[in-house]
């Protein structure tokens, strides 16, 4: 649980991602297709980071990435795929299959006690949810202890404490105090169980327009703040814009071998930068996902 004081903390997506180090254990903010750190997880890949060790709730899309780039090498997840929008994750279920990647299957309560053993400085917690099933097989450093006061049998985890936290904000300020719109996933426990924070924006705000929103994530957990517009794309950053159905559903026709999934990230990511990744995608894109509140029809075109 690390501390971060400096009072400006803004740099730019390179140095960010910088922090991240080979072989370290990375969670991952957001969930499913919604407020993940694309941006950040795009620029480990360019810059080549790998050997990590990813944990996270249900993702998708960002472990894809980084499971077709070779840089993930231990995956500890609840879920990783599209659910019924666009089914399973294509580059992830082959590494599964073929033990490239190290499956640990856990599931979002674990996770969460195992971040507040963490926050709370102690050596275990208890869970009842796994219990029996091969969650446990998953996960030797569990083990069991039974209640004192009734004798019930339960799964004891251990902390979880990351090496860094990877966190997509919609507005933060120069220090980095974060505003997240509800659902926050594990975004909070993440940013206070890890060793630092490294956020990406869409846009840094005025601290007084962060305060009036809410204060979510306070700026002593951040380490590093970048503005990077649309840096959750293709999922979404509500109330900015929605998540980009169609080029998901690009990645996931692309990721079906492994020669697609690696055409894909040549032109969208490695081939190019943040900038260039925007330019790719078209400002008319991009200002039609910020659309999705005019009306019930243009929302539901957006997902149709």
């Amino acid at each position: 649980m690390g501390v971060h004081l400096a009072a400006d903390k803004r740099t730019d997506l390179e140095a960010a991602a910088g922090l991240v180090r080979p072989g370290s254990m990375v969670a991952l903010g957001g969930g499913l297709s919604a407020r993940l750190p694309m941006a950040l997880v795009r620029q480990l890949i360019r810059d080549g980071t790998d050997d990590l060790h990813v944990v996270g709730s249900a993702h998708s899309i960002d472990v894809d990435l980084l499971v077709a780039a070779g840089a993930i090498s231990i995956c500890e997840e609840s879920y990783v795929g599209y659910e019924q929008d666009h089914g399973l994750a294509p580059a992830f279920r082959r590494a599964a299959q073929q033990g490239s990647i190290e499956v640990r299957e856990s599931c979002c309560d674990t996770i969460l006690t195992q971040l507040r053993a963490a926050e709370m400085g102690l050596t275990f917690l208890p869970v009842h949810g796994v219990k029996g099933t091969d969650i446990e097989v998953l996960h030797p450093e569990y083990s069991r202890v039974s209640c004192p006061f009734t004798g019930t049998s339960f799964v004891a985890v251990p902390p979880m404490a990351p090496d860094v936290a990877l966190i997509h904000a919609p507005v933060g300020d120069r220090s980095g105090n974060l505003h997240l719109e509800q659902p926050y996933v594990l975004d909070e426990r993440f940013a206070v169980a890890s060793a630092m924070v490294i956020a990406t924006v869409d846009r840094i705000a005025p601290t007084e327009e962060v305060q009036a929103a809410g204060i979510v994530i306070p700026f002593y957990r951040v380490a590093a703040v970048a503005e990077v517009p649309f840096g959750a794309h293709p999922s979404s950053s509500y109330p900015g814009y929605a998540y980009d159905r169609d080029h998901i559903g690009e990645w996931v026709r692309s990721a079906s071998t492994p020669a697609g999934a690696d055409k894909y990230l040549r032109h969208y990511v490695t081939g190019t930068d943040e900038a260039g990744y925007r330019d790719l995608m078209g400002s008319e894109r991009l200002q039609r996902l910020r659309g999705y509140t005019a009306s019930t029809a243009a929302w539901m075109d957006l997902f149709a």
